[in-house]
This record gives C-alpha cells, structure tokens and sequence, in this order.
C-alpha cells in the first residue's frame, strides 16, 4: 500500500510536466517568474500531496499503536529492490518539481534545489510516519535510496543543466503474485506496482551527451544498467504456505542487466502532441536486446527484455 501511494504521487505529478509542456511550447520556460503560475503549482501540489498523505494515514497507519521514533533494519527487505524503488521515485519527483519551478518560471538554480528538496521530502515524510509507529520504524535503507535518488538529479542538473543518467522503470508479469497476492498484488494494476520480481530500476546513460558535440553518433541512443530480483515470495524469506496452500521453494536471486535504450526526449519532432508524449513516457525503459547476470546461474542474451 505505502509502495503504491507513492507511485501515485509520482503518477499525480506527473500530470503537471505534461501541463507545463503543453504550455511552454518545447520546454520553453519563462524568463520571468509568473507568480499566477507558481501559485496554482503550490496549491495543486500541496492538494495532492496533503490528501495522499492522509490517505496513506487512514488506510495503513490509523490502526497501529504509536510510539516513540525509532529505526529499524530492513536493509534484506525484497533484496533490496524497494531500495531501488525509494531512489528512483525520489529521483522522478525531484525531475518532475525542477520542471515544474521552471514552468512558473523559477530560476534555474532555485529550481534545482526546490525540486531536487521536494523528491527527497516526499518521500522521507513517509519514513517519519513509520518512525512513529510500532509496528515499523524507519529505515537507513530507505533513507540512503532516498538521498541516492534526490542526489544524483540535483549533481547532473548543477554540473551539466541536463540528466544525462536518467533512472528508469520496466515491469514483466510473473507468477509469483498468484502464490503471495495479499503482498504482490491481486491485479495487473496493483502487479505493476507491488511485484519486485518483475520490476526493474534502470540507470540509462545517453551516449552521445559524453561525446563531442560534433560527433555524429545517435542522440537518441543510450546505454542502460539495470537492477532486478526474483524468486520473492516474501519480504525477508520466503513463504511456504498462504491460506492453507503449500507455496513451492523458490531461489531467491539477484539479476544485473545491461541493455540499450532510446532517450525519447532526444528523438527529434515537430509535433507538439509526440513532443509531450515523449517527456511524459521518458521515465519507462523502453524494451531492447539485453544481457543479464543472475546470481542463480549464467549469464543469459535476451532479444527483447522489459
């Protein structure tokens, strides 16, 4: 549920990029700043990230006794993959609030800090409110995917003005929700947001942003590495049975991938509508030939992968 909500604040946000791309013609953002549009920003932003949270509350905390703030160590938790999950939310929020300062026409350097600070506290005031409660704390580990998340987007954008590493998310159908559905989603909707074993985090390079200007290698082209876990039938270990059914033992493994991937940004058009379609879905991996590692066996050549 927590994993979800704050997939859904990413998803919210994700409607203002659109609004400010399809008001600033190609990314092209105010010399000035509009004070109409840096209030509809606040107040919209503050709507929806104040009624997720109280939403979050009342659905997942409400009926836990409180206490003292406290951590806890769940470094293990899904082999780190929600770890992964922490770093490229944070990530994807703080890209998202940079463009949306800029579209109120916020300084650039204002807006860095803004939307780089905004993806590192949204998601950190979740791990306050696990803090409190008794039946969680807080965790180191969520923390540092956090900072890693929020970091990485503020460092590019200070030192080149562009995201020249762009994290990046890919979803498979699996089976393992048919064994553990209460923890890995009872529809695609909730799959897609829940099953660590089918997910992948990216890191996609573009290549052509490291080369000299006049090289003539695609702009569009980048290089991804990717990071994967599967064979999870449980948070820590493994279950073996759920509602009187026997669950078959599963090897819980590691994958690292190696992939290459299109900048849907860098693909040149004219068409405002394909220019906004291609902002809002830059976040996704697009599916190409990718090798994977498995800490389970040898390494494997996919002709297509997501």
């Amino acid at each position: 549920m927590k994993r979800t909500f704050l997939y859904i604040i990413v998803a919210l946000l994700l409607i203002t990029e659109i609004v400010s791309a399809q008001q600033n013609n190609f990314n092209i953002y105010p010399d000035s700043l509009n004070k109409k549009r840096l209030k509809t920003m606040i107040i919209s932003g503050s709507v929806i990230y104040s009624v997720s949270m109280i939403g979050l509350y009342n659905l997942w905390y409400k009926d836990y006794p409180q206490t003292n703030f406290h951590f806890f160590n769940d470094n293990n938790n899904w082999r780190s993959m929600d770890k992964m999950g922490h770093a490229f939310t944070t990530y994807s929020v703080a890209r998202l609030g940079y463009a949306s300062f800029r579209w109120t026409g916020l300084s650039e350097n204002k807006s860095i800090w803004f939307g780089g600070l905004l993806g590192f506290a949204h998601a950190t005031i979740v791990e306050v409110m696990d803090g409190f409660s008794a039946e969680w704390g807080a965790s180191y580990g969520d923390l540092i995917g956090n900072t890693l998340g929020t970091s990485l987007f503020i460092t590019q954008q200070l030192l080149w003005h562009d995201q020249r590493i762009v994290l990046k998310y890919s979803y498979h159908p699996t089976d393992f929700p048919n064994y553990r559905p209460d923890l890995l989603g009872k529809t695609t909707l909730q799959n897609i947001f829940e099953d660590y074993n089918g997910i992948t985090i990216w890191a996609s390079a573009n290549i052509y942003s490291f080369l000299k200007k006049e090289s003539k290698f695609p702009k569009w082209l980048n290089i991804a590495f990717g990071y994967g876990a599967d064979g999870m039938t449980g948070a820590f270990r493994n279950s073996t049975e759920y509602n009187g059914k026997e669950i078959p033992a599963f090897r819980r493994s590691t994958q690292i991938y190696i992939a290459l991937d299109i900048d849907l940004t860098k693909i040149p058009t004219r068409s405002k509508f394909m220019h906004i379609l291609f902002n809002a879905l830059s976040f996704i991996k697009i599916p190409l030939p990718t090798f994977e590692f498995s800490s389970a066996g040898n390494p494997k050549f996919h002709l297509i992968y997501f």
